[in-house]
Formats: C-alpha cells, sequence, structure tokens
C-alpha cells in the first residue's frame, strides 16, 4: 500500500510494514541476580533463565526502592522481548507505582501497547515517559514511530523514525523504516 503524505511542505509515500519494537532497560548497580536481571536486558536477551534472575531479586534479595523498580523494568523488558506482553505490563505497573518518576517504565509499557495493536494508547504511555526523561530516547521515538504510522499520521511517524535515527546515527532499524519513505516536493 503506497500513501502520500506531507511533511513540512514536502510530500511523502511510505509502505506501512512491520517492524520489531524496541525496549528500554535500565542499570542496576551491586552484585545477585539483580544486577543478572539488568545485564541480561541491557544485554538484548529474552531467555527464561534470565527472566529467573529478576524473579529470584526480585523475591529474595534486599532491594532499595530504585532498583526494586529498575528490576521490575527490566524483567519486563525480558518479556516483552519473548511477547509476554500482558506480564510486562504487569511489571512496568509495579515500577511505576514503586517509583512514578521512572520514566523506562512508561515507554516500555508503551512498546507492549504498540505490540498489542493499540497505537494510541502506546503513544500516550511513550509521550509520558519522554516527558520524565529516559536514558534510550531514540527507543522512544522509534517505537513511538511505529505507533503513528500504524495510526495513520505518516508526517509523526517519519519525524520519529528520523529523530531516532539522529539520537543513535548507528542503529539500522531506524534508517530501514525511513528507507520506505521518499520525500518529494509538491
Amino acid at each position: 500500500m503506497t500513501r502520500a503524505i506531507p511533511i513540512a511542505g514536502l510530500c511523502a509515500v511510505a509502505l506501512l510494514a512491520g517492524a520489531g519494537m524496541a525496549g528500554a532497560s535500565t542499570l542496576v548497580i551491586g552484585n545477585g541476580e539483580a544486577k543478572e536481571c539488568s545485564d541480561a536486558a541491557l544485554g538484548g536477551k529474552a531467555d527464561s533463565h534470565a527472566i529467573m534472575a529478576c524473579t529470584t531479586a526480585l523475591e529474595v534479595e534486599t532491594l532499595n526502592f530504585r532498583d526494586r523498580a529498575r528490576t521490575y523494568v527490566n524483567r519486563g523488558v525480558l518479556q516483552m522481548r519473548q511477547r509476554q506482553f500482558a506480564a510486562a505490563r504487569a511489571d512496568f505497573d509495579q515500577a511505576t507505582g514503586i517509583d512514578p518518576q521512572l520514566g523506562e517504565a512508561y515507554v516500555n509499557r508503551g512498546a507492549t501497547l504498540v505490540g498489542e495493536d493499540r497505537f494510541r494508547e502506546g503513544v500516550e504511555q511513550i509521550d509520558k515517559g519522554l516527558s520524565l526523561g529516559v536514558k534510550d530516547p531514540e527507543k522512544a521515538f522509534f517505537n513511538r514511530g511505529l505507533a503513528n504510522e500504524a495510526l495513520g499520521d505518516l508526517q509523526a511517524a517519519y519525524r520519529d523514525y528520523s529523530r531516532a535515527a539522529e539520537l543513535k546515527p548507528d542503529w539500522a532499524a531506524p534508517k530501514t523504516e525511513l528507507a520506505r519513505f521518499s520525500v518529494k516536493r509538491p
């Protein structure tokens, strides 16, 4: 499907295609299962052993409130990578219940909603997370771009993919999405 959109006085054509979501994890300092959970989330893992490390940390380790909230985020990211969206969202809910200022919990909750085709809700959560500040905003912009594209707002999608590519020039995913757009003067 080809659609024309105006972009700041220009006209663009895009093909809507499925893409993967990006999760933002958080760093937990120290040793033990919480650190193993953090390392797994930061390292791009999604295996059951890593999720179990997070669960063990939450059940038996003494964590301060920040590390507890971050461990919930990290376990949620691992679950999201396994496409266990309801479980992931429950962990992001736990994280925001502990630390309502943890932007990563909101952008990741938004990513799960995007994964479930609940695009408008996803955009709202991602916007809230961005307003609080996140460590890897390029992932939030990328996921918001996916949602905006699915909602038919190709201008916003193009801007979001562009912002993600600008923030992390060596990341291929937003460039792949941008390659589907061709911008022409009206």
